[in-house]
């Protein structure tokens, strides 16, 4: 049996690469949503934020043999929980994790060390920022960014209850939330920025899968500036970019652990 943490759309494609490669698959999801997509594909999925014990106890009692850890570049909680329960049942550990953008420094990209730099950054700046990083880290622009006279703060996030319950706790008007689930095209990025009159764009290096590029290109064509915030540092220790190497590495260790 092999783990596979779960949630995005390269990820959905590993599970099913794994299963069609002979593999028992039980993959690990944050929401109902990506455990839907699973099973239509045939991947059975646990649903729930499972910290380190929970998720050691998962792999012994399911009788797992190794650990694929597919989980999104910023999941960065969630990849040391899973190094730490692979640790804690002695069973292997794999990182799969989507090649990022080619970013290059220039005139209108910004580039920040985490989320607590680029609000700084946008506080310095000012003016209508569209948030493009999710509802996980809306606190820490809304209290950076919230109560700034100069600032307008629009947060896109997919449109969950519990999403919107964040933004309203936050502080976050109706009108300044886009709840609406991607992948977004160049032009619909564009007519966004436009309808809120967007002057700075924050993003994560969520990789050409995360459809970065689009934002960043639909932003640059409008003058708008943006600021990109690099990936966690994480020592994953054997991890890939892409499929083959995972499955290449699937079948050694597995062979391993039975010969």
């Amino acid at each position: 049996m092999i783990l596979l943490l779960a949630g995005t759309s390269d990820a959905r494609e590993l599970a099913v690469l794994l299963a069609q490669a002979g593999h028992r698959v039980l993959a690990t999801v944050v929401t109902d949503s990506a455990a839907k997509s699973l099973a239509d594909a045939g991947i059975a999925a646990a649903v729930g934020r499972l910290d380190a014990e929970a998720l050691a106890a998962l792999i012994r009692r399911e009788e797992v043999l190794l650990v694929v850890d597919a989980s999104h570049p910023f999941a960065e909680e969630a990849s040391r929980n899973a190094m730490a329960a692979s640790k804690a049942a002695a069973v292997p550990y794999v990182r799969y994790e989507r090649e990022g953008s080619d970013l290059q420094v220039r005139p209108g990209i910004v580039f920040a060390d985490d989320y607590a730099h680029a609000a700084e950054l946008a506080a310095v700046r000012g003016g209508v920022v569209m948030l493009t990083t999710g509802s996980k880290t809306l606190h820490v622009f809304a209290r950076r960014l919230g109560g700034l006279p100069d600032v307008r703060l629009v947060a896109r996030m997919l449109p969950r209850l519990d999403n919107m319950e964040k933004c309203e706790e936050l502080g976050i008007e109706q009108r300044n939330i886009v709840a609406m689930q991607g992948p977004f095209s160049k032009e619909l990025n564009k007519a966004l920025y436009a309808h809120y009159g967007v002057t700075l764009m924050i993003t994560k290096e969520s990789g050409k899968i995360g459809a970065v590029d689009e934002k960043l290109e639909a932003a640059l064509e409008m003058g708008i500036e943006t600021i990109v915030i690099g990936r966690p540092g994480l020592e994953y220790g054997i991890h890939f970019s892409d499929y083959e190497g995972v499955l290449k590495a699937a079948a050694d260790l597995l062979q391993e652990v039975s010969s």
